[in-house]
């Protein structure tokens, strides 16, 4: 009996004595497109404007390129000292830890938190500003264009505070697969949006806006802080480093977890870079030297107005699984289980 209850809890359990683990290459690559893709690809339609034809292609091809080597770097840091059967890594800074040692962590920690917040705010602006959008497109419609159609965010900021504190329910990164998936779908869909109304604009303006060496400025200090701007915008949509891991503790072994991170870091960042090309490009296509900073929330575009209502409601959506992914994160880290032993006997 003993021998048999033995190996129901090896079929149950993994090597670390936690619920054996069912992620695969699909849902790693959900998350994946969930944590990257946001909102911000809307706005490189204005990167792209600001570093012209050449620059702004090239520099998401960069960065994309940048990001994969971290992510193939950090992903054989899941597991320490052997990355395939060495003990387990399940936050960034468990794995700064056992790297660098306790001084660093105590630095990356700091760095990190500050940049979560940074994210989690920018998630709450930018749904309130989604959810004021999709309001204001009303408005235009009925009212039309030139009428003052503006509403306060305040009271879309609560909605979706308080839509977090249901979500925020959801235990771990285990149990919110079906919200990457959604989230995962709502990306692609304001991105298939913003990209198909980009190439309508370029049909029915018949030609091609935009120049080699982008919009011009007043002067050339101006110039210089619009192409910082754009490259940190870019820099911006790219990386999801610090929830790496997270997501790596959720793939299932065999085969090695790092392998599958890999991979599905190489599909989920190709499929990224494409619609960020589509969109950045075809933004840019529409409306050159005069590309608004986001090409829905900043109303490019009026008609047809329920398909940038149906936008906006996307971007909402999507937010709400890409801020549990960086509030789950954010508690995984906190929680005293996750604090190793040696630390509490310090």
């Amino acid at each position: 009996m003993a021998v048999k209850h033995e190996l129901e809890n090896s079929l149950l359990l993994d090597d670390d004595g936690r619920t054996r683990r069912t992620g695969t290459l699909w849902s790693c690559i959900a998350h994946i497109i969930t944590a990257v893709i946001g909102s911000g690809v809307l706005s490189l339609a204005w990167s792209v404007a600001q570093l012209g034809w050449i620059a702004g292609p090239v520099a998401m091809l960069c960065f994309a390129i940048v990001t994969y080597v971290s992510v193939v770097l950090l992903s054989d840091c899941y597991r320490y000292p052997d990355p395939v059967t060495g003990t387990r890594n399940y936050s960034y800074m468990d794995a700064v830890r056992v790297n660098l040692g306790k001084t660093q962590t105590c630095l990356c920690g700091l760095f990190q938190y500050l940049f979560m917040y940074g994210i989690c705010t920018a998630y709450v602006i930018t749904t309130s500003t989604s959810m004021s959008a999709i309001r204001r497109s009303n408005c235009y419609h009925e009212k039309g264009h030139n009428a003052p159609c503006e509403y306060v965010y305040t009271p879309y900021m609560l909605i979706f505070g308080a839509v977090q504190i249901v979500t925020s329910q959801i235990p771990d990164f285990h149990s919110i697969e079906w919200l990457s998936v959604l989230a995962a779908i709502m990306s692609f869909a304001y991105s298939l949006i913003g990209f198909g109304l980009g190439l309508a604009t370029v049909i029915e303006n018949g030609m091609i806006k935009g120049s080699i060496t982008g919009a011009p400025a007043a002067t050339r200090a101006k110039k210089l802080w619009l192409v910082f701007e754009a490259l940190g915008d870019i820099a911006y949509a790219y990386p999801y480093a610090l929830i790496l891991f997270e997501i790596q503790d959720t793939l299932k072994s065999p085969p090695p977890e790092n392998k599958t991170m890999k991979k599905a870091s190489m599909i989920a960042l190709f499929l990224t870079t494409l619609f960020y090309l589509l969109c950045g490009c075809f933004g840019y296509a529409a409306f050159g030297n005069s590309t608004p900073g986001n090409l829905l929330t900043g109303l490019g575009f009026y008609e047809p107005y329920w398909l940038i209502d149906f936008a906006n409601a996307c971007i909402v959506l999507h937010l709400v699984g890409g801020y549990q992914s960086a509030s789950i994160h954010v508690c995984r880290t906190l929680v005293l289980e996750e604090v190793p032993k040696q630390w509490i006997s310090e």
